[in-house]
């Protein structure tokens, strides 16, 4: 008989979600013994009662954590590898991030021993200094790490005082693994980090496994994008090169992970961000009322995407970079 293949993944959510995890994973620590990696040995672990896991009959060797909704229900990914583990995002809060990677180690019986920041926003990077201190080799790109100080000073304004004491007060430092795409191997598992343009933010890592395509918030499920710099357009070639890239998964920066479809998804998303803000003939300033107008347009288009707060940081920015368009 060949050996069980598995796909585990540990999510954390709201009390509610929590509480339909089985009882008897509620009553003792789930033994998984049975979710060990095709051609290796069982061995015995354990994940927290907390936790809601899935194991699916599937080849892939990625798991996935998400924070609460107080971390903005962010999604860190490992990749397990025949001894260890490579982690692509670090999480919001590091309380959040020493959850995941207890809960990651503890599911795998494996250490996480590289961690990969996919772009400059905390969610992304605020974990830092907390896997480092753990001895985990922690790193972006060239680019990305150069944007990192000035965007946590932006952050540390608005969510410092919020999240004290469970957010940093000094920028995170990974790592640069340089500015071009390289294959980076931890574990004993090999990925190819991607660097990619402007999109979400200035700068973006894409990571690469096995068919599977980690793409952080230049992907979102069943949840609204940041569309806080306003460049959609920059953010529509991102697309197109995670296309060609042909993924047969796509991991988001938020909600569930999905086919190659998520790109199409995110796409038509764009567009009708920016056909309802250029429905207003936007100049600037913007008139009372016309936000208003377009992010109910949105949310009508979108009525079950969480977080649609994102767009009052969002929508402006758009509205700025067409004003800019229509005057040229």
């Amino acid at each position: 008989m060949p050996p069980i293949t598995r796909s585990c993944a540990v999510h954390r959510s709201s009390l509610a979600f929590l509480a339909k995890v089985p009882a008897a994973i509620g009553a003792a620590a789930l033994s998984l013994a049975a979710c060990a990696p095709a051609g290796e040995a069982a061995r015995s672990r354990t994940v927290s009662p907390a936790a809601h896991l899935t194991m699916a009959h599937e080849r892939s060797r990625v798991g996935t954590y998400v924070s609460s909704n107080w971390g903005f229900s962010t999604s860190s990914y490992w990749i397990e590898g025949p001894t260890g583990l490579i982690v692509i995002d670090t999480q919001f809060l590091p309380s959040a991030t020493l959850e995941m990677v207890t809960w990651a180690e503890a599911a795998t019986g494996k250490k996480v021993e590289l961690a990969i920041v996919l772009h400059a926003n905390p969610d992304k990077f605020n974990g830092t200094e907390l896997l480092q201190r753990r001895g985990v080799k922690v790193v972006t790109s060239a680019q990305v790490l150069a944007l990192i100080p000035e965007v946590h000073a932006k952050r540390m304004r608005s969510f410092y005082d919020r999240y004290k004491p469970d957010y940093p007060a000094t920028a995170a430092k990974p790592s640069s693994f340089g500015d071009r795409d390289v294959d980076l191997t931890a574990g004993g598992v090999t990925v190819r980090a991607h660097v990619l343009g402007a999109g979400c933010s200035e700068a973006h890592v894409v990571v690469e496994y096995d068919g599977e395509l980690f793409a952080g918030d230049l992907i979102a499920n069943d949840a609204h994008s940041w569309l806080e710099i306003g460049k959609t357009d920059a953010w529509l070639e991102r697309i197109a090169e995670m296309k060609r890239m042909k993924p047969k998964v796509v991991h988001p920066g938020r909600g569930p992970s999905g086919t190659a479809g998520l790109l199409d998804a995110e796409e038509k998303y764009l567009r009708t961000v920016i056909d309802a803000v250029a429905a207003e003939r936007p100049s600037m300033p913007i008139p009372a009322g016309a936000l208003d107008r377009v992010k109910a347009k949105i949310v009508a288009a979108y009525p079950e995407d969480d977080f649609d707060v994102f767009l009052d940081i969002g929508l402006p920015a758009e509205w700025e970079r067409q004003a800019r368009g229509a005057q040229k």
